[in-house]
């Protein structure tokens, strides 16, 4: 999924204790900051040949007016071992379909291994709760053959605020996972060694796992800046506790206070690919809505599908509005939800109360349908039921 392996143990240090901006080149399709590698910040995309080039080179700079390297002190430029197009149509015509064919239609017989693990015949898949990797989750324990009442969200607390430009892997991450980081601990406490955790990616069928990685992103949650605190990534401000605690355990906490919760953002939020994690994620979570000032296309309808109903500021954002996480929100008007209705957003801080319209961006009637039905997965089981039983 594009993580490469670690550095060495000397680099991330000294990457973390100097806060260094360092860069990869890569011809994949990911360069989210911390994507290739937690302490990789800079990523360039370009194609296999450059990639080489500049693993030559040692250093990003411009290949075009600076040379790669130097032999006998005469200095190699690109252009000097880029290869002609003849060059490149030589080796091509050394190929051909069949060579591909011979190597890979028995790939499969490679690894044997595959075809002796033991499966059942059951049409239903055998849990277990000894597996750390592939874990029941809990997206359909309160199904109804019934829409649930849309009602007003009250007394909601911002579980972040976050800025522009959020990104899926700053939501999900998919890197490595951390031996001192919520997962990591909970896998630990399993008996998983520290040197097996794998990644997030890896893991992604264990959602007790995923959720504990929601947010942990390097992402800076504006609650903590207020503050002057100066951590990136997986953490928060819990109130009225007033306490720096980790995004899982404020959520964990809100659950049990019975408190809901809400994620605030700016521009573009829910940006890159189409993660699904960064929708369930937050469900887990208990995040009821997430209000922004714009929405990434995929993400929104991602988070309709999990009945997370994202809203969208109307001629204003947060910093205008001076939101620092200690207050308290009420959405109203969710009563007699449409699409693209305008609803309020009343903002609790101490003894004052500000109220200002929000746009529900549920767009379309079957968007709204999965909203009541709390996700698509309720929907489309229900609809499946309904059908069978007519």
């Amino acid at each position: 999924i594009g993580n490469s392996g670690p550095l060495d143990e000397k680099i991330s240090k000294a990457i973390r204790e100097n806060d260094l901006i360092v860069a990869s080149v890569l011809s994949g399709n990911r360069n989210f900051e911390g994507r290739i590698n937690p302490d990789v910040r800079a990523n360039f995309l370009m194609s296999p040949p450059l990639v080489l080039a500049y693993a030559l080179a040692g250093e990003i700079k411009d290949l075009n007016n600076e040379p790669i390297t130097y032999n006998a002190n005469k200095p190699i430029f690109l252009k000097d071992i880029w290869p002609s197009n003849d060059e490149v149509n030589e080796l091509l015509n050394l190929i051909s379909p069949e060579d591909f064919r011979s190597k890979y239609e028995n790939l499969g017989d490679l690894v044997p291994e595959w075809n002796n693990i033991p499966s059942s015949a059951s049409k239903l898949y055998p849990w277990d709760d000894s597996n750390t990797y592939i874990k029941r989750a809990p997206f359909m324990d309160q199904f109804s053959l019934e829409d649930k009442a849309s009602k007003d969200i009250l007394n909601a607390r911002p579980l972040l605020i976050l800025g522009d430009n959020i990104t899926t892997d700053h939501i999900s991450p998919a890197g490595p996972i951390k031996p001192d980081s919520e997962a990591g601990i909970y896998l630990q406490n399993l008996g998983v060694n520290m040197a097996q955790l794998n990644t997030f990616g890896a893991r992604r069928g264990n959602w007790e796992v995923m959720v504990r990685g929601t947010f942990t992103g390097k992402l800076e949650n504006k609650m903590l800046k207020v503050k002057n605190i100066k951590k990136v990534g997986g953490y928060t401000i819990h109130y009225p506790s007033n306490e720096l605690v980790s995004v899982y355990e404020a959520a964990m906490r809100y659950k049990k206070e019975g408190i809901p919760t809400i994620v605030i953002a700016g521009k573009n939020y829910g940006a890159g690919s189409s993660r699904d994690w960064a929708a369930k994620g937050p469900k887990l979570l208990g995040v009821r809505a997430v209000i922004a000032e714009s929405f990434e296309r995929i993400h929104r309808s991602n988070l309709i599908g999990m009945g997370i109903l994202p809203l969208e500021f109307i001629d204003t954002n947060a910093d205008e509005l001076g939101l620092d996480g200690s207050e308290i929100f009420d959405i109203i008007g969710l009563e007699d939800l449409m699409p693209n209705k305008i609803v309020e957003l009343v903002i609790h801080k101490d003894n004052s109360i500000k109220r200002i319209k929000v746009k529900v961006r549920i767009d379309t009637t079957i968007e709204l349908r999965y909203y009541l039905s709390d996700g698509i997965l309720n929907y489309v089981l229900r609809d499946i039921i309904k059908k069978h039983l007519k």
